[in-house]
Order: structure tokens, then C-alpha cells, then sequence
């Protein structure tokens, strides 16, 4: 029996329980987060100077694994694309990751890459000091940035999220559409 088969019967039977759970679906057998990395990225990718294989399986933990549009992205769908409203997904992709998300007196960070190249401003060095401690050069992290959890990443997925944001199209500065509706 497949992997992912188990993990689903597994689900079905706490399902039938009555506990709820969550399940990672993992790539079909054979495809792999490099493969399915390109298949999910929702721009196109700039891949001159950048390792293609670590772009895309940035972009496999960041499209298929990390959430980071979510907050990263405002509003994180367009018009009609809003899975959780029962529409086929379509991403905000003029916004993406261009921050802007409101979280109370918080505003999520652009992660697009700056005009020295560097994606959300940082070096790769300063990325996984921040992604794993919530601080870097004295600047702490919005409280609402789940860095406990990214900081245990490998640093070659960190090397993966950081290689993939700085392929993606740069989004300077972010036009004043890519901001949360305020609250009604």
C-alpha cells in the first residue's frame, strides 16, 4: 500500500472517531518537490545566475508547504479565485509576496527581491538568522511570523525558500492595491 493511502485511512478512522486530523498529502509516488516545485509556482521565475533544482523546490515549500502567501500576499486571491469560499484557486499573483496583509498594528513584510537582488532585503546569512531566531541586526519579526516553526527547516530548505524568492518577480514598491481590505 502506498504511503500517502496509508496516511488517508489513517485519517479516515480518527475521521470515524470523531477526532479531526490534518494530513500531508506527499507528491504522487515518482514525482518529486522539484518537479512539483515548478508545476505550483504562481509567477514566472527568473532563474539567470540561481540553481533551477533549489528554485524550484523553494518554491515547493513555499507555494506547496509553507503557507507564505497567505500573509505574504494581500488580498492572497483574486477576484473569484478564493478556495475558501468554494472557487478554483487563482493567487493574487500582481501582489505576490508583496506583503501588505494587516495583522491588528502589524503589516506583513515584502519578500520580493529589492533592487540590489536580495529578496525581502536580506542576505541569505541574515534569512536564516532571522527565520531561525525572529531577529536579525536588532529588527525582530512580526509576532504573528511563525519563525519557531520555519527555524527548524535544513539549512538547504532555507537555502530552497531564499533561492526561490529571488526568482521571483520583484515587486518594488508595493502599489497600494496589494493591501488587506480594512476590516468592515
Amino acid at each position: 500500500m502506498r504511503r500517502h493511502t496509508r496516511h488517508l485511512l489513517a485519517a479516515a478512522v480518527l475521521v470515524a472517531a470523531g477526532i479531526t486530523a490534518a494530513v500531508a498529502v506527499l507528491p504522487a509516488q515518482g514525482e518529486s518537490k522539484i518537479q512539483r516545485g515548478i508545476d505550483v509556482a504562481p509567477v514566472p521565475l527568473n532563474m539567470k545566475g540561481l540553481n533551477p533544482a533549489l528554485v524550484r523546490e523553494g518554491s515547493y515549500i513555499v507555494n506547496a508547504q509553507g503557507g507564505c502567501n497567505d500573509c505574504h500576499t494581500a488580498p492572497s486571491y483574486a477576484p473569484g479565485g478564493n478556495p475558501f469560499m468554494g472557487q478554483p484557486e487563482l493567487i493574487n499573483t500582481p501582489c505576490y509576496l508583496a506583503g501588505g496583509a494587516t495583522f491588528g498594528p502589524f503589516t506583513s513584510r515584502n519578500l520580493t527581491p529589492r533592487a540590489n537582488g536580495l529578496p525581502a532585503g536580506r542576505t541569505l546569512d541574515e534569512f536564516k538568522t532571522l527565520l531561525r531566531t525572529g531577529s536579525v541586526n536588532g529588527s525582530r519579526t512580526l509576532q504573528v511570523m511563525p519563525w519557531p516553526v520555519y527555524g527548524k527547516m535544513t539549512d538547504h530548505d532555507i537555502e530552497a525558500v531564499y533561492e526561490f524568492l529571488s526568482a521571483i518577480p520583484s515587486i518594488q514598491p508595493r502599489p497600494a492595491f496589494c493591501v488587506n481590505p480594512p476590516p468592515a
